[in-house]
């Protein structure tokens, strides 16, 4: 197969928008790698650039060994799955699937073999007669998958492929593409705003934003050591609390002052952060990290204060409460043991050893 390389990659359109700027990364031989963002942060413009569909400005992209440029996309050997499946209405799903196969004027016997063991592979040998018309949603992504398959690509691009699924089968399909990946064992590029998919499909997570990859890291990583606040509270459900205050010092221990309640900091955190004695730091708090006080066992660090629950949203498994201070609403994840009343005071625990703090002016990670 091959791996992907590309060399700071930049985007001008014709209105002078810069929508790529300086753009590095390696996709390794096999991997599967999401590139993730909002809206118009550039990373569909990326895989457009890889698959030849637009032309690059200026930078390097390799597939494999090769320098593809000034190669269109019928030469770079890879497979583009789209967000709207892109089949042709008026072909069954079978000769939509032989229908690149056929243009190679490959043997019939030889499209269909590979056609069959693809629909075998997607679950859909029953419909190989029916029109795409005829197809639910996940049935026409399967066949949009199955064309890419049988063109046994070196590289699976992916636009946005389940954004048009309901909630129940993007997830089943999510895991019909890892397994797929699994099997096929080639290199893919995933491209989603849902930060959901990436976190668990992916390998290696690409964050981007206005055009720029703010952090390349395993989902993990990503999650409990983002670069910057940008990535963290964009990666993360439900978000991130961020909360603006200032390290203080009060017998002889750092702690996070948010103007509402002071928070005591590990050892080794006043250790790190002990430069932003008196000084202004953005600390943040995953709303797993915070615990009623009442079952707060699992808090390896526990630090306690009292704000009001303003809202409660039962979710079965586990509730999320919105928790209000004079300045900050926060929320936070708690399993479903005690209910607590909205509009009283809920003492709660904070979990300090996962805390992570940011500059306020750079807004990169502290440590």
């Amino acid at each position: 197969m091959a791996k992907i390389v590309v060399k700071d990659l930049h985007k001008y359109y014709d209105n002078g928008f810069h929508a790529v700027k300086g753009v590095n990364f390696v996709a390794e031989d096999k991997e599967f790698m999401v590139l993730v963002g909002p809206s118009g942060c550039g990373k569909t413009t990326v895989l457009r650039l890889i698959a030849g569909l637009e032309d690059i400005s200026s930078g390097d992209i390799y597939i494999g060994d090769n320098l593809v440029n000034n190669k269109p996309p019928k030469e770079r050997d890879i497979a583009m799955v789209f967000q709207n499946y892109a089949l042709y209405p008026h072909m069954t799903v079978f000769d939509n699937m032989a229908f690149a196969l056929k243009l190679r004027r490959e043997p019939k016997a030889e499209i269909k073999k590979k056609v069959e063991a693809a629909a075998a592979l997607l679950g859909i040998e029953s419909m190989m007669t029916r029109k795409p018309g005829q197809l639910s949603g996940g049935q026409r992504q399967r066949v949009a998958l199955g064309r890419a398959i049988v063109r046994n690509p070196k590289v699976f691009l992916f636009d946005e492929p389940l954004s048009n699924l309901d909630a129940k089968l993007r997830v089943a399909m999510r895991a019909e593409i890892v397994k797929l990946h699994k099997t096929l064992e080639t290199t893919m590029i995933y491209v989603t705003h849902d930060q959901v998919e990436a976190m668990t499909m992916a390998d290696r997570i690409v964050v981007m934003k206005d055009g720029i990859i703010l952090q390349i890291d395993t989902p993990l990583d990503i999650y409990n050591h983002p670069a910057n606040i940008f990535v963290a509270g964009f990666i993360g459900s439900p978000a991130i609390n961020m909360v603006t205050g200032k390290l203080v010092k009060k017998d002889a221990t750092l702690s996070f002052d948010s103007g509402d309640y002071q928070l005591s900091l590990t050892q080794d955190q006043q250790q790190k952060l002990k430069d932003y004695e008196n000084k202004q730091i953005v600390m943040g708090i995953r709303p797993e990290d915070i615990y009623d006080a009442r079952h707060d066992s699992m808090a390896e660090f526990p630090q306690k204060f009292t704000p009001i629950c303003d809202l409660v949203e039962p979710l079965g498994n586990e509730f999320h409460v919105v928790l209000k201070t004079k300045q900050y609403s926060f929320v936070a994840r708690f399993d479903p043991k005690e209910l607590p009343k909205v509009g009283s005071e809920l003492p709660v625990t904070v979990d300090m050893t996962k805390a992570h703090f940011f500059d306020p002016v750079s807004e990169l990670a502290l440590y």
